[in-house]
């Protein structure tokens, strides 16, 4: 039997339960892991409370769409893996309606599967490619972020915004940090920001505004959404860019342009899903990313480890919105 974590009604933390569920054997295209860890994402808090961008289909459902462990058994029609393979699953491949890795034992499509290569721990593999596949895909595949270019990075010290800093970094481009408080302030420059905006502090737009000598960012990458992307899109120079990444603040969001007097401003929203469905954008996506482990521009940032059993409180943790990059849970052998 495989400990799995599902839950059976809508709701909060307390509603997670630890079922004792057989696992099962692969189908065709299928492949069955042996969990090691796994990458909690704030898409699993938001589909417990069935307010994810796709609603709840059945109960129980499972959670989890991101993890790291090793090949337990293959499904016909599965190539490139074999038993003992030790790889990550990926995120933005398949349903939390279908498959769910908050579990010992998970079945997974193989297209969601990438072989961890070896120095890579199982924390490393379940905690980077989420926050670097989305922080790459609207950076570098969607806005066309370049060298010299200035990036506002709202909600930075989610694993996410931290990935982006490091992008930034890495493509030459200037992160402008933003976070609610001071508290985070000193971390956000140790991890490469070039400046933080304390928005209960600050006017943002005015500080974004001070510190590009009055042109603005070229891109704003907002992760909270609702009223304040007025504020932001007073930010983003002639021309510019608003990419809205997250709906953290559960708000009716507006589009600016109008209030702001018709700027030439674009505004979209992007998830994941853009490059793990695109083959081509995926196969830049995963290069890029290797590369800055390798190079140790990329590394995983990783807040708290949670065993499988604190799942709840894992959870309760990320809804703090204390946190520091990635919440993992680890799962015992």
């Amino acid at each position: 039997m495989s400990k799995t974590v599902r839950f059976h009604e809508i709701g909060g933390p307390e509603v997670l339960r630890l079922d004792d569920l057989e696992p099962g054997e692969p189908g065709p295209g299928e492949v069955r892991i042996r969990v090691e860890a796994i990458g909690v994402n704030r898409a699993e808090i938001l589909f417990r409370r069935d307010r994810y961008i796709e609603p709840v289909k059945h109960l129980p459902a499972t959670l989890g769409t991101e993890a790291a462990g090793v090949v337990e058994a293959l499904g016909p029609e599965v190539a490139g893996f074999a038993e003992g393979h030790a790889v990550s699953v990926l995120p933005g491949f398949f349903s939390q309606n279908d498959y769910g890795v908050y579990a010992e034992q998970a079945i997974v499509p193989a297209s969601a599967l990438l072989s961890r290569p070896d120095g890579v721990d199982a924390v490393t593999g379940a905690a980077v490619w989420m926050p670097y596949l989305t922080a790459y895909g609207a950076m570098a595949e969607v806005a066309g972020m370049r060298a010299g270019d200035v990036a506002v990075i709202t909600a930075a010290s989610s694993s996410i915004g931290l990935a982006a800093i490091h992008t930034a970094n890495r493509v030459g481009a200037t992160p402008i940090a933003v976070t609610r408080t001071r508290a985070k302030s000193r971390r956000l420059i140790e991890e490469g920001a070039a400046e933080v905006v304390i928005s209960e502090e600050e006017d943002v737009a005015g500080r974004v505004l001070e510190l590009t000598d009055g042109r603005g960012a070229a891109y704003v990458f907002d992760a909270v959404a609702g009223p304040g992307v007025t504020e932001l899109a007073r930010a983003v120079v002639p021309g510019g860019t608003l990419v809205l990444w997250g709906a953290q603040s559960g708000q009716p969001t507006p589009y600016p342009g109008f209030d702001l007097g018709m700027p030439a401003l674009n505004m979209r929203t992007y998830t994941v899903l853009e490059i793990t469905k695109d083959p081509e954008r995926m196969r830049r996506a995963v290069a890029f990313v290797a590369s800055g482990l390798r190079t140790g521009a990329f590394r995983p940032v990783v807040d708290r480890l949670f065993p499988l059993e604190e799942v709840a409180q894992a959870h309760r943790h990320m809804e703090t919105g204390t946190q520091i990059g990635k919440i993992v849970l680890t799962v015992r052998q």
